[in-house]
């Protein structure tokens, strides 16, 4: 894994071992996670999307603490992934970062609790799949309009963008600063500082997201 343009923010680009039958690689591997990371990934909840050509989802993210920390992957076709910090107080606050990620590459983005996640599908069908450390809880999960100009999000030329009526009435980075939505940089370093154990928060609903 190499860490990405933000702290907190990594790329895991694997070693793909081909013959004539097909392919396999290791996707995550808790001993290299924890390495790079510096912190090892529990696993509360994964998640599998399937999104057909031009589906934006997100920008999401989840009240800090706990968080929600994810590891993304795409099995099948090819997405724009989109990395944003939203921790008010970061060098990089207000920050994108953008990697493709598809069935062929095998690679895969970590994003640590605080930061925003968004992608869009590149292909006609796209399979996305993530493992997240907490599991979803409507009343921790909000959203900033992934259009937002001030996010500076360069998604692909051509595709028109197929937001849901959530994304779509999602506030913008400025108001959810304004509102007090968003986590600040000294929790989420605070949190990244303790040991990943525990148990999900008493009281949140296990449902599933819709992205969501």
């Amino acid at each position: 894994m190499r860490p990405l343009g933000l702290e907190g923010a990594w790329l895991q680009e694997p070693d793909i071992h081909t013959d004539e039958r097909g392919a396999f690689h290791e996707w995550f591997r808790d001993e290299g996670f924890a390495e790079a990371t510096g912190r090892p990934l529990r696993v509360a909840q994964a998640n599998r999307s399937v999104s057909r050509r031009g589906v934006l989802r997100g920008v999401h993210y989840a009240d800090v603490p706990p968080g929600q920390a994810k590891y993304v992957m795409c099995v099948s076709g090819a997405v724009m992934d989109a990395v944003v910090d939203l921790r008010t107080g970061s060098p990089w606050f207000g920050r994108a970062e953008t990697v493709r990620l598809d069935s062929a590459s095998g690679r895969a983005v970590y994003m640590a609790e605080g930061f925003g996640h968004a992608f869009m599908a590149l292909t006609d069908e796209a399979t996305v799949v993530y493992l997240c450390s907490e599991g979803y809880a409507p009343r921790r999960e909000h959203a900033i309009h992934p259009l937002d100009p001030d996010l500076a999000i360069e998604w692909p030329r051509g595709i028109e963008p197929v937001l849901s009526d959530k994304d779509a009435a999602a506030p913008t980075l400025k108001a959810a600063e304004h509102s007090g939505a968003l986590p600040s940089y000294a929790e989420c370093r605070a949190l990244y500082r303790r040991p990943r154990e525990g148990t999900p928060v008493a009281g949140e609903s296990p449902e599933s997201p819709e992205e969501k």
